[in-house]
């Protein structure tokens, strides 16, 4: 049997369909959501992001990949290491460039190490690592892999670290009004105020998926985009031609929420979905009206979900606030590979005593369940 691994910096010279054999139905993980980040220029060298792509190839076909990045900085990774950056830097030693695994600027769940069965994942994790150490880089880190990927790392010798995102769950609601009717009455009364206010300032919504997001809509929608960053402070990570090139090659996956004002858009979100699942992922508007944000973000894609069928909507990173709207606390991992013993057993002191504070803060939050019962984690 002939087995080999290799690196390619060009994700265009790898053949799409055996990559999205791999991702599987993760929209965020095909090869043209990948593409659309390098080709606008996003996820390039040039912003800190090279790109390096790890293939296992056996009897000449694609059986493994990793998405990896040679990093200069921490930006857009959404799991926090400054702190750890910082150390290293006290001490004399370069904690850049990293190596990373993960989707650029994307805190989603799902498969890092891609590929069929367990075995092979976990040849993924430990060539990964072994090309981290004989580069003398001082570290690996995959972000927001999923549980399988999770048990491979673990056994490959990473180090997790949990964190912790707010996901809503269909439990075969028939209508919002079912869903709504779960909740707890102060909950339920609270959250129907809210969307009142979007109601009696006169905001309707429309869903607008595939071809219907035209240049209109897609022009909107990163003219809001781009005000949120600067609102914040920020530049954008992401470009105008990124979005082209998603709803060019990826317009089926793609849903925007539209949010409209005496016939003028004012917020939108644009969300991803696979057959099961929505993924919420940017937001703007251009004008303040209270519990737009909410409506425009959460409730909107909550009720698309329950309307479609779908049986998830992860609504980003962080956000405690999200728990209100009936979105549950879910752990989420990333994983740590330090070349240095030294600081891999200080930082795995470190993640012993975060994950005890992070047990602690969901067994919180499961407390002030939105519910009429509580729930389980999802």
């Amino acid at each position: 049997m002939s087995e080999n691994f290799s690196l390619c910096r060009q994700l265009h010279e790898i053949d799409s369909g055996q990559w999205n054999h791999l991702a599987g139905d993760h929209p965020l993980l095909r090869h043209e959501f990948l593409l659309a980040m390098d080709q606008a220029g996003c996820a390039v060298a040039k912003t800190g992001w090279a790109p390096h792509y790890l293939l296992l190839h056996r009897n000449g076909k694609l059986a493994g990949a990793m998405p990896l990045y040679l990093k200069s900085h921490s930006r857009g990774e959404y799991v926090f290491d400054t702190g750890w950056a910082r150390a290293f830097m006290e001490h004399g030693l370069d904690y850049y460039p990293k190596m990373l695994g993960a989707i650029p600027f994307t805190p989603v769940p799902g498969p890092r190490l891609l590929a069929a069965n367990h075995t092979d994942r976990v040849l993924l994790a430990r060539q990964a690592a072994a090309l981290t150490g004989q580069n003398e880089l001082s570290s690996l880190h995959i972000l927001f892999p999923s549980d399988e990927d999770c048990a491979a790392l673990r056994e490959a010798g990473f180090m997790l670290r949990e964190s912790v995102q707010f996901h809503w769950h269909n439990r075969g609601y028939a209508s919002l009004d079912d869903f709504l009717a779960e909740m707890s009455q102060q909950k339920r009364k609270k959250l129907k105020q809210d969307r009142k206010k979007a109601q009696q300032a006169g905001v309707v919504f429309r869903w607008l998926q595939g071809d219907a997001i035209d240049d209109s809509a897609l022009a909107f929608f990163y003219e809001c985009y781009r005000r949120t960053y600067y609102e914040h402070g920020n530049a954008p990570y992401l470009n105008m031609e990124f979005f082209t090139l998603l709803r060019q090659n990826m317009a089926a996956n793609m849903v925007l929420v539209l949010a409209e004002q005496n016939g003028q858009p004012i917020a939108c979100a644009l969300n991803m979905r696979s057959k099961d699942r929505l993924y919420g992922r940017y937001w703007g508007s251009t004008q303040f009206i209270s519990g737009l944000h909410f409506e425009t973000c959460y409730m909107q894609a909550i009720e698309y979900c329950i309307e479609h069928g779908l049986a998830a909507f992860e609504g980003g990173a962080q956000g405690e606030h999200k728990l209100s709207r009936g979105m549950l606390p879910v752990k989420t991992f990333s994983a740590h590979w330090i070349r240095d013993a030294r600081y891999a057993r200080a930082i795995a002191d470190f993640l012993a005593q975060e994950t005890a504070a992070i047990d602690d803060y969901v067994e919180a939050l499961e407390g002030h369940s939105p519910f009429k019962a509580c729930e389980p984690l999802g």
